[in-house]
């Protein structure tokens, strides 16, 4: 099997005719959440699974994010149990950071049980919404990730950067269109949050997710 880099501590490992996007493990011999392991020249690879990683499915769909490198800081809104925070741990590695927020409580147990392995992960269950409460606990970070369902996702991602976002840095928000409004057709939600968001960032690219990710788009911004 061969490897292709993609971005940091990111590889495409090529199958025969199929290739099979992978983050290099940070925590050797573990998977995460049953995903496949590859072992290619002494190293370890974890299977990073479009259906199951919007950013996954963004690099699926051609578009390399390169601003997320290793040893920066991430603040991740809409951890969940960490199945995506798990390879951007990988990705920046062991002197980076990533502040995982998630406001269940059931579901981040599951979050703060993969922290408790993976040393650069920082479990915050709270509202993504009220992060100006942490202040305290939180720096500027070089990177924002969103996704979160709620009708005012846009707003939460734009509130957030204001509050925890590097001059300079880069920000991608996942736009679940059904979250936002039911009855209105994806095209014109995504539309209306670009146009939202080009107010106040740099738009760098915007990518239907389909059919890995139904009705949802990932929107990459420059602050």
């Amino acid at each position: 099997m061969e490897t292709e880099r993609v971005i940091d501590n990111t590889y495409w490992i090529n199958r025969g005719p199929r290739r099979v996007l992978t983050t290099i493990n940070m925590q050797t011999g573990k998977s995460v959440y049953g995903e496949r392991i590859f072992k290619i020249n002494g190293k370890e690879y974890r299977e990073w699974i479009p259906s199951r990683s919007k950013l996954a499915a963004t690099i699926y769909k051609g578009f390399k994010p390169d601003s997320l490198k290793e040893g920066i800081s991430v603040l991740y809104l809409g951890a969940s149990t960490g199945t995506t925070v798990s390879h951007v741990s990988d990705i920046v590695g062991k002197n980076g950071k990533i502040y995982a927020v998630e406001i269940s409580e059931e579901v981040g147990v599951k979050l703060i049980l993969l922290a408790e392995t993976r040393k650069n992960i920082y479990p915050i269950i709270y509202d993504a919404a009220k992060l100006e409460d942490k202040r305290e606990i939180l720096e500027r970070c070089d990177f924002i990730y969103e996704d979160v369902a709620q009708r005012n996702q846009v707003e939460i991602f734009i509130k957030n950067a204001n509050l925890f976002l590097k001059r300079g840095g880069y920000g991608a928000i996942a736009i679940k269109a059904k979250s936002i409004d039911v009855l209105a057709k994806p095209r014109d939600i995504i539309e209306k949050a670009r146009e939202t968001l080009s107010k106040r960032f740099s738009i760098i690219k915007s990518i239907d997710l389909y059919p890995f990710q139904k009705d949802h788009s990932i929107i990459f911004v420059k602050n």
